[in-house]
């Protein structure tokens, strides 16, 4: 079998990073397009590939007679058309979050795909990726903790772009814990509730810095969760579950940890986002390549979050926005969930 031509449109940080991956470290595919609002970048980018080509358009990208898939990696705005014109093309898609910025957007993409009667769309929630969270997922499934009853969940950044706002640590950064609940408890959540601390003096001005958020699910559990992004010291994310018969927590950071004087001891500090989930991109991506390749004969062109788990992620996120402005536990409100159609 030839090798899948991947389109990855929006080639930023992300985007960037995406390209390197597949043409250096996965198997069976290669960057055929590339595409980018700024389309020197595109353009230079697609020079250092053999075969590959910038298309100035998006949706002329996922057209090309020369893609099989698409990696999108663009910004959440744009996510809305050219979802539905990859549905319209019937190429798969591995879209980074958020499946789009609004909840009837989401809904729309969730129905649209449903009637087609084929999973052409996976969100790239990458943690459900990563060893230690598979590993945990394994736990708690296998009933080694007994019934999973509470989650404390960390997630810090050293620091954020001067653009983000209040709304953007829900949005951006808490909805990475959101997936997690889901995944890790097989639970929808039913409420959620943003606490604002005093915020750090160091932040920007107007930033809510940190925050904590509290979600409720529907079989009762509790999950809480620090915010903080601007602590100025590293990439810290943690998740702790506690159960019936004991506990297990994953983000740790024990590597090498080592002591010297003057009384010192301990490790590295994971420096980004990158550094420390860059397996789970790794794997996230080479079994997105895997299912497209073999989707034809299984009805399914995705090995991962599909887009009612991106819809399910944006409904909370947004419920959790009214919180930070009311300041009260605010509901998560779901439509009927819609299955695939074959």
């Amino acid at each position: 079998m030839s090798d899948l031509r991947i389109a990855v449109l929006g080639v930023g940080v992300m985007g960037a990073d995406h390209v390197a991956r597949i043409t250096s470290r996965i198997s069976g595919a290669r960057v055929s397009v590339v595409n980018d609002y700024f389309t020197q970048k595109a353009e230079q980018i697609a020079a250092e590939i053999p075969g590959c080509r910038a298309v100035a358009d998006p949706l002329d990208a996922i057209a090309d007679s020369e893609v099989d898939a698409v990696l999108l990696a663009t910004p959440g705005p744009t996510h809305h058309s050219q979802l539905l014109a990859c549905l319209e093309h019937h190429k798969p898609v591995l879209c980074e979050k958020p499946l789009t910025t609004g909840i009837d957007s989401s809904l729309d993409i969730v129905r649209r795909e449903a009637d087609l009667g084929v999973e052409l769309i996976q969100v790239g929630f990458m943690r459900r990726f990563d060893h230690e969270y598979a590993q945990l997922k394994t736990l708690i499934d296998g009933g080694a903790l007994g019934t999973p009853l509470l989650m404390h969940c960390v997630h810090r950044n050293p620091q954020v772009p001067p653009s983000f706002d209040s709304s953007m640590i829900v949005r951006d950064s808490l909805v990475h814990e959101v997936d997690v609940t889901r995944f890790l408890f097989g639970e929808e959540i039913t409420s959620i509730q943003i606490i604002k601390p005093a915020a750090n003096p160091k932040a920007p001005q107007g930033l809510q810095d940190p925050q904590i958020a509290v979600l409720s699910t529907a079989g009762g559990k509790h999950v809480d969760v620090e915010l903080f992004v601007t602590t100025g010291v590293a990439y810290e994310v943690r998740t702790e579950v506690v159960g019936e018969l004991g506990s297990a927590m994953i983000g740790l950071d024990v590597g090498l940890v080592r002591k010297n004087a003057p009384g010192h001891w301990g490790g590295q500090l994971t420096p980004g986002f990158r550094e420390r989930f860059g397996q789970a991109y790794d794997t996230e991506v080479q079994r997105w390549v895997n299912a497209v390749r073999t989707g034809s004969s299984r009805g399914s062109y995705i090995d991962g979050p599909s887009a009612w788990d991106g819809y399910a992620s944006t409904a909370v996120c947004e419920a959790g926005v009214r919180s930070l402005e009311t300041g009260q536990a605010e509901p998560v409100e779901l439509a009927q969930r819609v299955s695939v159609r074959a």
